[in-house]
């Protein structure tokens, strides 16, 4: 048993040396690819993180575009349609205006000096006057 136990002795210094020679190693190697798979890991992320800003810049960009040609439309059909009913309303006014000239041009005419008819036709003339203008001063506004 004493040869047994020599051998054993005898043998065993020799075979912890090689195991911590590989142990250490074997540790860095670990300790090696836990470093390269966690910067692996952090390119990655970095790389799918500028992709999906990439992509949601240019879907933001593209709806921006369409909204603001969407609202460029809108805004010049809101336009025409207010010059257009500004330009009737003008006519309108216009032909009131022509109408009541003639009423007056016909009521002094016809009519003495002392009635009040030709006062009152004059100042709705006036009035609707007043009123043209400002039409008038509105559209030059708008356009």
């Amino acid at each position: 048993m004493s040869d047994l136990i020599m051998e054993q002795r005898a043998a065993s210094p020799y075979e912890m040396k090689p195991r911590k020679k590989r142990g250490k190693g074997t540790f860095l190697i670990f300790i090696c690819v836990w470093i390269v798979l966690i910067a692996l890991g952090v390119l990655g992320a970095k790389w799918y993180t500028e992709r999906i800003q990439q992509t949601l810049a240019v879907d933001l960009e593209k709806q921006t575009a369409a909204q603001i040609t969407a609202m460029q439309q809108a805004y010049e059909t809101r336009m025409q349609q207010l010059e257009s009913n500004y330009t009737e309303d003008l006519a309108e006014l216009k032909s009131k205006v022509d109408a009541l000239n003639e009423l007056l041009t016909f009521t002094k005419d016809n009519a003495d000096s002392k009635t009040d008819n030709s006062n009152k036709l004059y100042t709705q003339l006036n009035e609707v006057k007043k009123q043209l203008n400002e039409l008038q001063k509105n559209l030059d506004m708008l356009k």
